[in-house]
């Protein structure tokens, strides 16, 4: 109100204002004579305290590593106090996050078939619908990548495949086992559902046997393809036998 006040009062006059803000005149007069307060003056204190702290530790401590600092220079201060003196002064810690990590990289100039699922994730018979997808998971020795199909009638996962990377034989893989759990050398009419990520958009072009019309292969994202007929999708890989992968669902030396 004070602030207000002052930019107007040139035009308008102190009382005017006063009246239709129904404030009284002398509680403006008051607060322009007040001297500052006990808290503004121990704030400007401690900020000139907190400010040489940090820059003493390189400037990488946060309010909680400061508060800790300041409490064993002598300074009797609350942790939130160093948080807010912080934010007014405008310095930060330096925190050690790990980097994102992106599993979903398209190309939007790639060609793709067209999205058939349409956002429906039902299914009325097992093997009917399978959904899939890569996620991330951090380690000591870095970052495991782990590739889950999921039957979307049961919510079971049928396959999945752990590596140390993102290529496109994790997701063969993944298939791989999930077509050995149901023990089913062909499932006729299944889809599977996936993003427009590169590793799926490859594996079907990986496939064997897209011409011969069998069965649909549905991706998310649009993403169609017809799988062969000794395969339960189309992610398949060209010149593998009808047996599971040996290294399918098990986790690298690296990644574990």
């Amino acid at each position: 109100m004070v602030s207000f006040i002052d930019e107007h009062r040139g035009e308008h006059g102190v009382e005017p204002i006063c009246s239709a803000l129904q404030a009284a005149p002398s509680t403006y007069y008051a607060a322009k004579k007040r001297q500052p307060s006990t808290r503004a003056l121990r704030d400007a204190i401690l900020k000139n305290v907190l400010f040489v702290l940090w820059c003493t530790n390189r400037k990488v401590y946060g309010a909680h590593k400061l508060w800790k600092a300041a409490h064993r220079a002598g300074h009797d201060v609350g942790r939130d106090q160093v948080g807010r003196l912080m934010r007014e002064l405008g310095i930060r810690g330096v925190s050690k996050c790990r980097k994102r990590v992106f599993t979903t990289r398209s190309d939007p100039d790639a060609g793709r078939p067209a999205d058939l699922v349409k956002r429906d994730f039902s299914a009325a018979h097992p093997n009917g619908l399978w959904v899939t997808d890569i996620t991330y998971v951090p380690t000591r020795t870095g970052m495991a990548y782990v590739c889950f199909i999921t039957d979307a009638f049961s919510r079971m996962i049928v396959g999945w495949r752990v590596a140390a990377h993102m290529r496109t034989d994790m997701v063969l893989d993944a298939l791989e086992m999930a077509r050995h759990s149901r023990r089913a050398g062909r499932l006729v009419g299944l889809v599977t559902h996936s993003d427009a990520g590169s590793q799926f958009v490859r594996a079907i072009h990986r496939a064997p046997g897209r011409d011969r019309g069998d069965t649909e292969h549905r991706h998310g994202g649009g993403c169609t393809t017809t799988p062969s007929p000794r395969r339960s999708t189309a992610c398949t890989k060209p010149n593998a036998s009808t047996g599971p992968t040996p290294t399918a669902g098990r986790t690298s030396a690296t990644s574990s």
